[in-house]
């Protein structure tokens, strides 16, 4: 039997949601059927097997949209495996050494009993919206600095631990 794996995200830029986009063709490389969707566009979770819900960080904070999936849907998720991406330092450190989840993200985890949580780097560029994200450019510290191979190595991660027969 395939797995239906949801892979929602909150984003601003575009950034994490092309990062989501990327984790679902992994999933789908693996043998799992995947559905990436934004928060706003998933009324009930019921009919996934497995979820990845990934957020934006903005000035420490987890993206407002994946906060509130994470919160409203709880119970559901809890239900089922649950991993948890962010994505935003602008530099590489997060290629270079885990980072912790930020305090949104920590209850996003708690709520949803999620298995796991990796902060993947995250790309700002000429156009993005917001008063900060034009600061961040003006004083030239934009870019991308995604680690794709990285983010497919945790990715077929997920695949084979959905795909593992459960034990009990």
């Amino acid at each position: 039997m395939r797995t239906n794996v949801l892979v929602t995200y909150g984003t601003k830029n575009g950034s994490t949601a092309e990062i989501a986009d990327f984790i679902a063709s992994v999933l789908r490389d693996e043998g799992l059927e995947a559905e990436v969707r934004p928060p706003s566009e998933v009324t009930d979770v019921a009919s996934y097997g497995a979820v990845v819900i990934g957020g934006a960080l903005y000035m420490g904070r987890w993206h407002r949209d994946a906060r509130r999936f994470a919160r409203q849907h709880r119970r559901a998720l809890r239900e089922r495996p649950v991993w948890l991406f962010s994505s935003g330092p602008l530099d590489p450190s997060a290629s270079e050494r885990g980072i912790p989840p930020v305090p949104g993200a920590r209850r996003a985890q708690r709520r949803t009993d999620a298995r796991d949580h990796v902060t993947f780097g995250g790309r700002l560029q000429t156009g993005a919206k917001g008063r900060m994200a034009k600061a961040i450019l003006d004083e030239d510290r934009g870019g991308d600095f995604r680690d794709l191979p990285r983010i497919a190595e945790w990715a077929a991660g997920v695949a084979s631990k959905i795909k593992a027969p459960e034990r009990t």
